[in-house]
């Protein structure tokens, strides 16, 4: 696709992934009242892959290259099944407003992964700055997290919210890995082609995974109710071929840094929209946990987003410490 005549799609790629990524947690939830996660994603990557697939091939594209499949299936594997498929099970103890939350530390991973650039990186005064506030902010988020009783299922003990946090977090590294492989190992099928290889392969992965946990024992697909499946639509068509088709092709043209801004974005949709919907909330100290892992990201992507000279960043320093001096506590959503 040609970037420069269609500059028009870039910003609508970005609201897709920024908004509809947002309600996606939201929608996860709501597939989880009739579906095992797995079994959930399976659905979910199987559905909207052969969809796509189909289209592909009735308008005569060829997917028969051996290569190209292993390149998507690595790709879809790691980003979709893992990165993915391990939010659902995380969402079946956490709301999804904390689920999208944790997930907001996922550019901390695009630095610690990319060692290749760590010279780079760690050159910059704001990134390590960034990756310290950051930290504080998880540790600040987790805590008033933990402590909390509102949760998917009801009230859940500490320890399994402390274990679905973890999953979670390895999510947001199996979701980097992915990204990463797939900006510097793209595939030579067109960019839907790749998609569909991705998300078919992600679908095996996911009721493969669904047999091994034994999901499959006891679960009746008539008894799945409405709104689970208005849930699983929602992710098929929005999540899965609107937003993730966005996604694969900004890293295409775009950095996967820049990106991966959309983790600023989502959980602040996900807060609202699950305060509309569902009638989701966060606690203060959770709220406080968002604004401070927010502004660490912020700092720790704002060079590669912005060309700042000395005088502009001592700026940034003395505004931070400002606010910090006279910080008030607000009321959170």
């Amino acid at each position: 696709m040609n970037t420069h005549k269609n500059k028009w799609l870039i910003p609508i790629a970005f609201t897709n992934i920024y908004v509809i990524w947002g309600i996606t947690f939201l929608a996860i939830s709501f597939g989880l009242n009739g579906f095992p996660p797995f079994i959930l994603s399976g659905f979910r990557f199987l559905g909207a892959g052969i969809l796509m697939m189909g289209y592909l091939l009735v308008k005569g594209e060829k997917a028969n290259s051996v290569v190209n499949w292993r390149k998507n299936s690595i790709t879809g594997i790691l980003i979709l099944t893992g990165g993915t498929g391990l939010v659902a099970w995380g969402e079946q103890y956490v709301t999804a407003s904390e689920a999208a939350i944790a997930i907001a530390t996922g550019p901390f991973w695009f630095i610690a992964i990319d060692k290749k650039n760590w010279s780079y990186y760690f050159s910059d005064k704001f990134i390590p700055l960034g990756l310290i506030i950051g930290f504080v902010g998880l540790i600040l988020f987790l805590n008033g997290s933990v402590s909390s009783s509102n949760s998917h299922t009801g009230t859940a003990n500490a320890s399994i919210r402390i274990t679905a946090f973890i999953v979670l977090a390895l999510s947001s590294v199996a979701w980097v890995l992915g990204s990463l492989y797939s900006k510097k190992n793209p595939a030579g099928h067109s960019t839907f082609m790749n998609i569909a290889q991705q998300l078919i392969v992600a679908g095996i992965a996911s009721f493969l995974i669904a047999f091994l946990r034994n999901e499959w024992i006891g679960f009746s697909i008539v008894k799945v109710p409405l709104t689970a499946w208005f849930g699983l639509f929602f992710l098929i068509f929005f999540g899965s071929i609107i937003a993730y088709m966005s996604y694969i092709w900004l890293l295409s043209v775009k950095p996967a840094a820049l990106v991966s801004t959309h983790t600023y974005i989502n959980p602040i949709v996900t807060v609202i929209a699950g305060w509309i919907i569902a009638n989701q909330t966060i606690n203060t100290t959770q709220f406080y946990g968002l604004i401070v892992i927010l502004s660490g990201v912020l700092l720790t992507n704002v060079t590669k987003y912005f060309k700042l000279s000395k005088r502009s960043k001592v700026k940034i320093r003395r505004a931070i410490r400002h606010v910090n001096r006279n910080s008030r506590p607000y009321q959170p959503i």
